[in-house]
């Protein structure tokens, strides 16, 4: 069993930076990990993922060149860096795990935390 905790959310400018960091409490080294995101009305979009060691990592088109993930894994923490935030990065991020190798399908991944908000003010 794998839980995850959110934190780093919050309300920011356009333009302005935030970091997530999502702390694991199980086998942290043994899973990719990922972050998702959720706007008011919309579906659930892969934001980024990370494999194990974190030797490879991918970003969504929306956000490649602004958004970095990172992981620690002596720490059992994954990180989102975003930066030049925009008004439509609003919404809830979720940070997740899964065992089969970093993917960017929402189905692949078993455990979810509950989310943390961010807020783009224009």
């Amino acid at each position: 069993q794998v839980q995850l905790v959110e934190s780093g959310g919050g309300l920011v400018q356009a333009g302005g930076s935030l970091r997530l960091s999502c702390v694991t409490a199980g086998p942290f080294s043994r899973y990719a990990m990922g972050w998702f995101r959720q706007a008011p009305g919309k579906e659930r979009e892969f934001v980024a993922t990370i494999n194990w060691s974190g030797s490879t990592s991918r970003c969504a088109d929306s956000v490649k060149g602004r958004f970095t993930i990172s992981r620690d894994n002596a720490k059992n923490t994954v990180y989102l860096q975003m930066n030049s935030l925009k008004p439509e990065d609003t919404a809830v991020y979720y940070c997740t795990a899964t065992a089969r190798g970093a993917t960017i399908y929402m189905a692949d991944y078993d455990y979810w935390g509950q989310g943390t908000q961010v807020t783009v003010s224009s």
